[in-house]
């Protein structure tokens, strides 16, 4: 190797120099993730804040409603042996589900405030009608004469017992017979839950694990929990030959109710049918209407299911399984038109963007022109980058998200500009800076406007922003930067 020369050494120097920016620019985004991630957090708790609010106003009016029912009950007598051969009574339960089953219903939805926050409340008027047909007894495993046929009932199952606002009366076979409340056992409803109490942040999450086929034991406890709230009342049976008689049933329901409302569908034949003056339905559960006709001012819905379609019987006693509905209900959440949270969500999940291109504006300016940067100056520019969330959150609870966002958008790339015209002190580089971050803003705002798209266009995005930097840098000679660019003159 030849012996060493001022400008070689100059030339190693300036490449370490550069090497060990390049270094501590990648440790400095990687610091600064940690208070991005720490604003998700707070996005996160404002959401289960609003959800709180949601949650105590649905306390006091009426909770989220999933209506069982009607279920028609016949208990019987079992004898059962003990371990020492003594013969002992106990009373058992058999359910039968309904062959027909059509509701008709309106929502009359409210908006409720808490604060900051907004929740819909609804009265729902039902109107339930259909028929039993019971099957023999001889198929139903339960003899003929350990049936106590004067002691036979009806039960319907609600979620949240409080909204109740009518008087409550079956008509059964043309006759009119009042409810009352409480059930002998909870193993003559089925089980299941009424919608989540959620914001749209994380509604489809949760509404995905209810409905799912692997839901676990917690979840399963919990249904079984909620179901036990029910009504009943006494419809005698003479005798079997009464039972198999075909007979219909009517009653109806005002109840009020938050968030959603859900039916099972536990007739042979279900039908159901709703209304109300709201936008912005969203149709839960695991089936679809097969009509629907949505307006700017109002929604109807029509659902038809079989008892084919669902996953458990028309029958069951009470020492055999008791069914789980969650996997087969079927209504409507009404929606606040507010998505600030998600939206806030899926724009700090971009965080990386920004910070990296204004970085990368820095860097060319410090190895192009030969200033010099200190990290303190990464870090302040960064933090400014990264409260552009916490005040888009904060904006976005008060005002319409899109104007939060340009409102936001707008004090970020005016304090980052200003910032850059000091540092650089050159007019161009600071109009270059002020156009990338508005660049880079205004794509993000497009890819938050997106859902079926966001991911195409954002990975274009990318994919054309490292190309306009490998284009830019590509006859950059990195060991032999260029001469630093000459001040500009400050204006008179």
């Amino acid at each position: 190797m030849g012996p060493s020369t001022p400008a070689s050494r100059l030339t190693s120097s300036v490449s370490w120099s550069i090497t060990i920016k390049l270094i501590i620019i990648a440790v400095l985004l990687g610091l600064l993730l940690i208070p991005s991630s720490m604003v998700e957090g707070l996005i996160t708790e404002r959401a289960e804040n609003r959800d709180a609010a949601t949650a105590e106003i649905s306390s006091q009016w009426g909770g989220p409603q999933l209506v069982l029912g009607p279920v028609l009950v016949l208990p019987y007598t079992a004898r059962t042996v003990g371990e020492k051969g003594e013969v002992s009574e106990v009373t058992r339960y058999l359910s039968l589900l309904p062959d027909t089953l059509a509701t008709t219903g309106t929502l009359a939805p409210e908006r409720r405030h808490r604060g900051i926050y907004e929740a819909v409340v609804y009265q729902a008027g039902l109107h339930v009608q259909g028929a039993f047909q019971a099957p023999p007894l001889a198929d139903l495993g339960v003899p003929n004469e350990a049936v106590r046929w004067s002691e036979a009932f009806v039960s319907v199952g609600i979620s949240d017992m409080k909204g109740i606002r009518n008087g409550l009366a079956l008509n059964w076979d043309g006759r009119s017979h009042p409810f009352e409340p409480g059930v002998p056992s909870a193993e003559v409803l089925p089980s299941g839950t009424a919608p989540t109490v959620t914001t749209q942040f994380n509604t489809v999450l949760n509404e995905r694990r209810r409905y799912s086929k692997y839901m676990g034991d917690g979840d399963d406890d919990q249904s079984q929990g909620q179901s036990t709230n029910g009504l009943s009342v006494a419809i005698p049976m003479p005798d079997e030959d009464a039972l198999r008689r075909r007979h219909t049933f009517s009653f109806d329901l005002t109840l009020n109710g938050s968030t959603g409302l859900l039916l099972a569908p536990l007739g042979r034949q279900t039908t159901l049918h709703l209304s109300a003056p709201w936008a912005d339905p969203s149709f839960i559960g695991a089936f679809l209407p097969v009509r629907r006709n949505l307006s700017a001012q109002q929604f109807t819905a029509d659902w038809q299911v079989l008892h084919l379609n669902r996953n458990f019987p028309q029958h069951w006693r009470s020492d055999t399984d008791r069914p789980a509905v969650d996997e087969s209900t079927f209504g409507v959440r009404l929606l606040v038109p507010v998505n600030e949270y998600q939206k806030t969500m899926r724009a700090a999940k971009y965080a990386l963007l920004p910070l990296t291109l204004t970085f990368l504006i820095f860097f060319f300016v410090e190895v192009l022109n030969r200033r010099r940067f200190h990290p303190f100056q990464y870090i302040l520019v960064g933090l400014a980058l990264v409260i552009f969330y916490v005040l888009l959150l904060a904006l976005a609870e008060q005002m319409p998200f899109n104007a939060a966002y340009a409102l936001s958008a707008l004090v970020i790339v005016g304090l980052v500009t200003a910032y850059a015209a000091a540092s650089f002190r050159h007019r161009r580089l600071t109009l270059v800076t002020a156009g990338v971050l508005s660049l880079v803003y205004g794509f993000l705002f497009v890819v938050l406007q997106l859902q079926d798209y966001a991911l195409l266009v954002g990975s274009l995005g990318l994919v054309f922003v490292l190309g306009t930097v490998m284009f830019l840098s590509r006859n950059v000679d990195w060991y032999n930067p260029a001469p630093e660019l000459p001040q500009e003159p400050a204006a008179a």
